[in-house]
């Protein structure tokens, strides 16, 4: 009776020893590998209205909305300083042809003078002298002129092309502060018909990314809506947030120009894309779960030799002796690998470490280039089976569940 007690426990005891795990077959399909970044919706074409010159607003034809054709009248601003500055540079204009024409008609009889031999050389020189400062003044005064007539016609703002104004930042009887260099925004017009998403795109991952790319568009405010768009641009110069800390970024800017525009999208909406990098059609796949990391060597490792795989381990984990990490996942088959011995009942199956050679990913599995033969069930779960528990050659029991 003790005996089948002891055999009994032992039993038990090998049992505990077995690890429950779930696999999937190795089998072919189609690797689409994506990148995600998230941005804002913004028009591809976007026009900021703005004064040259500092005058009141005293009409404003449109509203926030409005659809415009170009060269239509947006915004008039008080002309009367202006038309006062330029009926001053016609009169200067004016006086000016006056002068040259005095001068041009002394200077004709000073050559006939001077053919005459009546005047001196020097007296023809002073008048043609006189001529040309003539001339100069006439030609400054009409240039004085077009500036003012140029800032006079700038005080009825047009639209430059097609759109529609998305925004109006002044009000009729307010001041338009106008300045060529620092000039305030009065209106914003935008062609809503062409929109594109800008995100930030980490560092490792925009390597990948190429001009044309297909992307798909999932905008917040269209829930289980998915558009179509392409990278138009990708930035040549990165932007680093959190610089010098440990929360420091490196992103790159990419836009993606949106193919289909919903009537309803609106500048400035959230969006998250998924830009397709690669497609590998007939390629061997494994769920990306399955995939885990070891020191080099550990293939070769057997779990009967438990004491000289806990001192690699505490070498391992002291970082006396760092070992390059190889990427390996779990086979389940009925033999373990090598020539271990089968102990007890652990007749299997049994969990073998197989290093592999990956490519690209999607969201679910991995590319496998090698180490693996289509059909061979990998362990796919539990993670804490594949992350910790598993050993090369572990005898495990499947969970059908």
């Amino acid at each position: 009776m003790l005996l089948i007690i002891i055999i009994a426990a032992n039993i038990f005891r090998e049992d505990d020893n077995v690890i429950k795990v779930e696999v999937e077959e190795v089998q072919r399909g189609t690797i689409v590998h994506k990148v995600n970044a998230s941005g804002k919706i913004q028009p591809i074409r976007e026009i900021k209205i703005s004064a040259t010159t500092s005058a009141w607003v005293t009409k404003i034809t449109v509203k926030e909305g409005d659809r415009v054709k170009a060269g239509q009248l947006l915004i008039t601003l008080d002309a009367k300083q202006h038309l006062a500055a330029t009926e001053q540079a016609q009169s200067s204009v004016n006086s000016a042809k006056a002068s040259l024409k005095q001068v041009d008609a002394q200077k004709k009889r000073m050559e006939s003078l001077y053919k005459q031999k009546l005047i001196s050389e020097q007296e023809l020189e002073s008048i043609t002298a006189q001529y040309e400062l003539a001339v100069n003044q006439l030609r400054q005064a009409k240039a004085a002129l077009i500036s003012r007539e140029d800032e006079l016609s700038k005080l009825k703002m047009t639209a430059p092309s097609d759109g529609i104004v998305t925004r109006i930042n002044i009000e009729v009887g307010e001041m338009a502060v106008g300045s060529v260099f620092q000039a305030a925004t009065l209106m914003t017009i935008a062609d809503l018909t062409k929109l594109e998403v800008e995100v930030d795109v980490n560092e490792n991952d925009v390597v990948s990314i190429a001009l044309s790319d297909t992307t798909e568009i999932e905008v917040d405010a269209f829930q289980d809506t998915v558009f179509l768009g392409v990278v138009s641009e990708i930035a040549h110069v990165a932007e680093t947030s959190n610089f010098g800390t440990q929360e420091q970024v490196t992103n790159f800017k990419v836009k993606v120009r949106m193919l289909d525009v919903h009537p309803k999208i609106r500048p400035g909406m959230s969006a998250n894309t998924n830009i397709i990098t690669d497609v590998h059609k007939d390629a061997l796949t494994i769920p990306i779960q399955s995939l885990t990391v070891r020191p080099e060597g550990y293939d070769k490792q057997s779990t009967e030799k438990k004491k000289d795989k806990d001192d690699e381990n505490k070498k391992y984990r002291s970082g006396n002796e760092k070992k390059k990490m190889i990427e390996l996942v779990f086979v389940v088959q009925d033999e373990p690998a090598g020539d271990q011995e089968i102990k007890g009942n652990n007749k299997g199956p049994f969990a073998v470490a197989k290093p592999v050679e990956v490519g690209i990913s999607s969201e679910t599995h991995y590319e496998i280039f090698s180490g693996l033969t289509e059909g061979e069930k990998v362990v796919n779960g539990s993670y804490k089976a594949i992350s910790r528990d598993l050993k090369h050659n572990s005898p495990v029991r499947l969970d059908e569940d």
